[in-house]
């Protein structure tokens, strides 16, 4: 047996089975975090830690770790004494329904998930293998943010993680999942993915936190006020999907998935379809209401069309004039865009553009087919409107049908009139197969609208003006709508 010089066995003297046991040790530390204690305040808040979602989330034994004993190398602050193996981020890779995924779980356990020069370049790795692997990459974030006691380092290391964002964008999908607190410069990566999906009541997004805005304009404002789920689900469009709890955003996730190919090279996946493509559906003969300016629900009329009336809607509370989601058809993945003529009769104003323009450009990049069920009456009109760039707005989503090189298929329910109809994906910016329902008008505008612009004057000399502009409009509606 050999000997160092002072009579030690050197490492390679040492059994095999000590160095298993002690790898096994160290493996131990790391999965334990910022220890027990912490582990059970989190449990106490409602929330699991990193590995215990990572769990949830990947198909049973496939996970793989990557890195799992690196710490930070800083000295300051009493941080010398301070540190954990994986510091602070869990990463690695495993399996979603038997397909790849690389993933990355924020650890609010150790140094309350604060992202360090070492954490955010384990972040960069699993993101540059995703690239590499073409699957999608997916981070479970639970972040306080950068990790102050490391200065400007951890901020070039978000730097780097937002260049990868960037750089991945339309190549492979990216999805954050929002589980706890994030603040600062940790809100700018989730905002940068495909999707965020937030967990209600437990997890919260803002640039600055509620005491930096009292502080500044001496306003009161709660964590959930200021950045909870539900805000940034219907009012910001921050978040794609609000649910209500960990679990469910986790299942929510998988589901996704499901729909999306892995990268830009390749087709969504196709699933088994128990729903014969050539059934009919009598309800759709009655579901649009003859008087074209009342109200029906379009989700209906969605879930009637597509397999199994499956219909995962995006953005469900934000901009509710415009409907996005994913659909199959035939087992086919497929894009959804539909006006909702319940909320402000479906017209376009700044958010649904931005909304559909958005989701638009997203299937085009992973090739998503895309259906379009229109019911547009305008533009919404008005001074905020107008000051808040609907013209910038509605040119982006007229951009994203033109420039969408994916099958495209427009259903003109009821009303297409003006400039919207030109939006809404018609032939003549590349639909590749317009349909129109019995219900459809197709128009400059609205026939009562048209008539008081045409017949201002013969209707203001009738006897009986009601009669005489009933009469015009049912004309106009018979010739050009």
């Amino acid at each position: 047996m050999r000997r160092s010089e002072k009579g030690r066995q050197t490492l390679s003297d040492q059994p095999v089975d000590h160095r298993i046991q002690e790898l096994r040790d160290r493996k131990a530390q790391a999965y334990v975090g910022g220890g027990e204690e912490k582990i059970a305040r989190q449990h106490a808040r409602g929330r699991m830690t990193a590995r215990e979602r990572l769990q949830l989330l990947l198909d049973k034994g496939t996970f793989r770790e990557v890195d799992v004993f690196v710490t930070h190398n800083s000295n300051d602050f009493g941080l010398a004494e301070q540190k954990y193996p994986g510091d602070g981020v869990v990463t690695g890779y495993g399996s979603i329904n038997g397909r790849l995924v690389f993933v990355y779980s924020q650890d609010f356990t150790v140094f309350g998930g604060s992202v360090s020069r070492a954490h955010a370049e384990k972040i960069c790795k699993i993101m540059d293998m995703a690239m590499k692997n073409g699957a999608p990459v997916i981070g479970l974030n639970d972040s306080g943010g950068a990790r102050i006691q490391e200065g400007v380092l951890s901020l070039a290391g978000y730097a780097e993680i937002f260049y990868r964002n960037v750089i991945s964008s339309g190549v492979i999908p990216q999805i954050s999942i929002i589980m706890g607190p994030c603040a600062g410069g940790a809100v700018y990566s989730p905002a940068i993915t495909d999707f965020v999906v937030m967990v209600k009541e437990t997890s919260h997004m803002f640039v600055t936190g509620p005491d930096v805005i009292k502080a500044v304009t001496h306003e009161d404002v709660t964590f959930e006020e200021l950045g909870g789920a539900s805000v940034h689900a219907s009012k910001s469009g921050v978040a794609h999907f609000a649910a209500e709890n960990e679990e469910d955003a986790i299942f929510l996730v998988q589901h996704l998935v499901d729909y999306l190919p892995s990268n830009n090279m390749q087709d969504p996946p196709l699933a088994p379809s128990t729903d014969d493509p050539l059934r009919e559906a009598p309800e759709l003969d009655t579901l649009i209401p003859d008087n074209p300016n009342r109200p029906y629900d379009m989700k209906e009329v969605i879930r009637h069309v597509v397999d199994d009336g499956q219909f995962l809607e995006v953005h469900e509370h934000w901009a509710q004039n415009i409907i996005v989601g994913f659909s199959r058809l035939g087992g086919r993945p497929v894009g959804i865009i539909a006006q909702q003529p319940t909320v402000l009769a479906g017209v376009l104003d700044v958010e649904a553009s931005q909304k559909g323009a958005r989701f638009v450009r997203f299937c085009d990049a992973f090739n998503v087919p895309l259906i379009v069920f229109e019911d547009v009456p305008g533009f919404m009109p008005g001074i905020t409107q107008e000051h808040g760039g609907i013209i910038r707005q509605g040119a982006k989503l007229l951009y994203a049908f033109c420039e969408a090189t994916v099958p495209k298929l427009t259903v003109i329910v009821r009303k297409a009139y003006g400039g919207a109809y030109c939006v809404m994906n018609p032939r003549h910016i590349g639909a590749d197969l317009v349909l129109a329902w019995p219900s459809a008008e197709i128009a400059v505008m609205g026939p009562e609208g048209a008539v008081n612009v045409i017949f201002r004057r013969e209707i203001g000399e009738a006897n009986d003006a009601v009669a005489r502009k009933s009469e015009l409009v049912q004309d106009y509606r018979d010739r050009f709508a």
